[in-house]
C-alpha cells in the first residue's frame, strides 16, 4: 500500500528538520573550533549556517545546548568507529579497522575533534559529566575486550588503557594539529599521503602489540627490492 500524502509530508518535514539541524551543527562545529565556547556566539553560528538567528534558536534554545550536541555528535561518530571491537574476528582486523576509521574521521571531522580537544584541555567545564559516565563506561568496555585478547594470547601483554590513549592521541593529532601538519607539508595531505600516514600508524601500533609483523616485513622487502635499497636479509623468525 503506497504511503498517504500525509505520511509523505511528515517524512519530508522530518527530513527537512534533520537537514537543517545538520547544517546548524556543521556551522557550530566550525565556529566552536575556531573561537572556543566562550568566543562563539549564536549570531556567528547563524551567519556561518546561512540561517536567521531566530531559526537557530528554534532548533537550539541555548549556546550550551548546541555545544553539547556538537560534542556528543563527534563522540557518537567515534563510537561507531570502534564497532570493529565487537564485529571483527581477530584483534588485528579490529585494531586496524578502528585506527583506519579514526584517521579518516580526523580528515572529515577535524573541527569536531578540535572542539573536543579544546573542551578537555580546559578541564571539560561543560561536558565533565559526559566524561565521567559515557566515556568512562565506553573505555572500560574496550579495555575488557583488549584484556580478553591478552588472556587468549592473541596480542602482547600490554596495558590496554595506554594502547587506547596512544590510538586517540596519534589519530586525533591529524585533526587537532592539522595546521601544523599542513604547514610542514606545504599544503594539505593528498589522498596518497593520507593513506601512507594511515598505513604507517597502523603498522607501528600493530607491531607494538605483536601483530602484523610478517606482513610489514613482506611489504618492506618488496619496497626495498623495487627501489634497490633494501639493507639486508629479513630477520629470522623469533628474532628480536
Amino acid at each position: 500500500m503506497p504511503p498517504s500524502d500525509g505520511a509523505e509530508k511528515t517524512g519530508t518535514r522530518a527530513e527537512m528538520r534533520e537537514e537543517i539541524e545538520r547544517t546548524i551543527l556543521d556551522a557550530a562545529e566550525r565556529v566552536f573550533a575556531e573561537a572556543g565556547f566562550g568566543g562563539a556566539t549564536m549570531q556567528a553560528i547563524a551567519e556561518v549556517s546561512g540561517l536567521p538567528k531566530a531559526n537557530l534558536h528554534y532548533y537550539f534554545a541555548s549556546k550550551e545546548g548546541l555545544y553539547r550536541r556538537v560534542v556528543e555528535r563527534i563522540f557518537t561518530i567515534w563510537l561507531g568507529a570502534a564497532d570493529s571491537f565487537e564485529t571483527s574476528a581477530s584483534p588485528e582486523v579490529a585494531l586496524r579497522q578502528y585506527i583506519t576509521r579514526k584517521m579518516a574521521l580526523s580528515r572529515s571531522h577535524r573541527h569536531g575533534s578540535k572542539v573536543w580537544a579544546s573542551e578537555v584541555m580546559h578541564g571539560a567545564p561543560i561536558i565533565q559529566d559526559y566524561l565521567e559516565t559515557t566515556l568512562r563506561d565506553w573505555t572500560d568496555s574496550r579495555i575488557a575486550v583488549i584484556r580478553r585478547w591478552i588472556s587468549a594470547g592473541q596480542i602482547a601483554p600490554i596495558e590496554p588503557r595506554w594502547l587506547l590513549y596512544m590510538i586517540w592521541a596519534t589519530t586525533q593529532h591529524y585533526a587537532d594539529f592539522a595546521h601544523q601538519i599542513e604547514t610542514l607539508n606545504q599544503g594539505p595531505l593528498d589522498d596518497a599521503q593520507w593513506q601512507q600516514a594511515t598505513d604507517t600508524v597502523c603498522g607501528i601500533i600493530l607491531r607494538g602489540v605483536g601483530l602484523g609483523t610478517a606482513a610489514a616485513q613482506t611489504q618492506g622487502a618488496s619496497q626495498g627490492a623495487s627501489q634497490g635499497a633494501f639493507p639486508g636479509p629479513l630477520p629470522q623468525a623469533g628474532a628480536a
